[in-house]
């Protein structure tokens, strides 16, 4: 895939990034790692080059962490809404989808909302529209 920012450039070493990275968590490494150029006094081209990012960004985080630090830069709290499902619930979803759709009794492999509610096991009484009824 490309990014116009160079988004794919920067890899943390996987003994920093563990196993795989969401790509918040990406997101979050590379600004932790521009703050710990920043604090070495590099430059904003160089950090740009190094994380793989627009030096525009490179700006607004030292910005941000000239106001705030490196705290600034880490990734905050969603906000919104909360989930539905917790991270069980959502394993058991992507494990049925991941089974494809035939496995679950449909005629084609081709899921829809109410196909994923009446296929979810453990999630019966929530409807595909997210509210409390009887089943879809």
């Amino acid at each position: 895939m490309w990014w116009p920012c160079g988004w794919e450039a920067y890899q943390p070493s996987p003994s920093i990034a563990g196993p795989s990275l969401s790509r918040p968590q990406l997101a979050e490494a590379r600004r932790v790692r521009a703050a710990e150029l920043f604090e070495d006094g590099v430059s904003n081209a160089v950090i740009a080059r190094a994380v793989g990012v627009c030096a525009e960004s490179v700006r607004r985080w030292r910005r941000m962490w000239e106001q705030g630090g490196a705290s600034a830069l880490r990734r905050r709290a969603a906000t919104g809404r909360p989930a539905k499902l917790d991270d069980i619930q959502v394993e058991t979803v992507r494990a049925a989808l991941e089974q494809g759709a035939r496995a679950h009794g449909f005629e084609a492999d081709l899921w829809t909302l109410e196909r994923v509610a009446r296929s979810s096991p453990g999630q019966r009484g929530w409807c595909c529209r997210g509210r409390r009824c009887g089943g879809c």
